[in-house]
């Protein structure tokens, strides 16, 4: 591979005039591993080339859509059938019930979906509803969960917020964030102090990343899931899972499938768009009866349900329903990260590694990763010079230590025998 990267330096350039930080999402930017992005020309099976030709092995998948790979023959061709019979048109169509009707079939616990464009939007609108429905203000979210770039979601939150290392954001009011409470994950008991501190009465929501992958892939112990929704219930608390990460990832039916907890609400995006802009948000039809134009809840999207985003999700959730790559997925991504924490272990190096489904997550630290605190305590500088001894090798990780990584369907077990030998070499 070549180290050539000039002309994604001239399109950066010419970017930071025109973009804010010459990017559209602050992570893309490698600020955080003290370089330059490269710009992507085109993106097939598991491989990326740049515009100077480089080619990668994509461990990001546009962080998490792409888990048939990129350019992925069916949600491709449902795209341009699509479009040629129009690209928007606010108003209904046949690909959002469809796709609805998908999403019910596969998670039990959901009676009723609402579709819109993000997963911002998604979590944003669960949160209005959840308070809504409850008539209380006040939401527990876990220090290091990330759900959107809402106002009620940045305090203390993973992704680009942790990368960057911003407590919550200039522009969010003192007397939103207030009404915004966030501790440890994994900390059941935390939850429960909460909660009797500022009364039952007081709190509206629970939202939680059940598999968080926003700060690096970190998994919850041995019944925590369960233990918050018993402690949600007990307390009049509207439960809200974020899957947007998770979601189609971890099992066909997401962490709900794999953990048998059920939420009240649910959050997808990502997979469900097949790499088209998609979210989504869902629960019983006693909640999500309280939506507009049925109910009092007021939230809308010109573009929510567009038949370009419907027809790539819907091809993407039937090839995944009618051949299950979920045991092949899982056999890929543990190869993967048990290998690479054998090697460190071999060279001395201090390295944990987590897995589920076709997600996982690389730590230099010698302990488990736990929660957000966990995280933040292994190097950075470590995964700085693993992140660009790899890209140099051809190889595309993350480039932020808080975040979760992905395999597809086009990955396999001789890609990733390639991918330790060099990160023998790098290590």
């Amino acid at each position: 591979m070549s180290n050539n990267r000039s002309r994604s330096g001239e399109l950066y350039a010419r970017a930071k005039k025109v973009i804010p930080g010459g990017v559209n999402s602050p992570v893309r930017a490698f600020k955080s591993v003290d370089g330059d992005p490269v710009f992507i020309e085109k993106a097939s099976g598991p491989w990326l080339w740049d515009v100077d030709g480089n080619r990668y092995l994509d461990f990001i998948g546009s962080w998490g859509p792409m888990i048939l790979g990129h350019s992925a023959s069916l949600p491709v061709e449902g795209v341009r059938e699509a479009a040629l019979g129009g690209t928007s048109f606010g108003a209904p169509c046949e690909l959002e019930v469809r796709l609805a009707e998908e999403l019910v079939s596969l998670i039990p616990c959901i009676d009723q979906v609402r579709m819109v464009s993000s997963g911002t939007e998604a979590t944003m609108s669960a949160i209005r509803l959840a308070r809504a429905w409850s008539e209380k203000k006040v939401i527990i979210k876990c220090d290091g969960c990330y759900h959107g770039h809402s106002d009620s979601l940045l305090v203390k939150a993973g992704s680009g917020v942790a990368t960057y290392g911003i407590a919550g954001s200039p522009g969010v009011c003192d007397e939103l964030a207030r009404l915004t409470v966030s501790i440890p994950y994994n900390d059941s008991g935390a939850l429960k102090k909460v909660i009797s501190e500022l009364g039952a009465n007081q709190v509206a929501a629970f939202i939680i990343e059940p598999v968080p992958g926003n700060m690096g892939l970190v998994l919850p112990d041995e019944g925590y899931l369960e233990e918050i929704r018993t402690i949600c219930s007990e307390n009049g608390i509207v439960l809200i899972f974020d899957e947007v990460m998770s979601g189609f990832r971890v099992a066909l039916g997401g962490a709900i499938e794999r953990f048998g907890v059920e939420p009240d609400l649910v959050t997808y995006g990502k997979v469900i768009g097949g790499g088209l802009p998609v979210g989504a948000f869902a629960g019983k039809k006693e909640i999500m009866s309280r939506l507009a134009p049925e109910g009092n809840v007021y939230q809308a999207g010109t573009l929510s349900g567009n038949p370009l985003a419907m027809a790539a999700g819907l091809a993407t959730l039937l090839e995944l329903k009618a051949k299950p790559p979920y045991q092949q997925l899982e056999e890929i991504t543990a190869a993967l990260s048990s290998g690479l924490k054998e090697i460190a272990d071999k060279k001395g190096i201090e390295f944990s590694s987590s897995f589920l489904g076709s997600m996982f997550g690389i730590f230099f630290t010698s302990q488990e990763v736990r929660n957000f605190a966990d995280a933040q305590g292994a190097s950075q500088e470590k995964f700085k010079k693993f992140f660009w001894d790899m890209f140099e090798k051809g190889y595309y990780f993350a480039p932020s230590a808080f975040e979760a990584g992905f395999v597809g369907t086009e990955h396999n077990l001789e890609l990733v025998s390639q991918t330790l030998e060099a990160a023998e070499e790098v290590m």
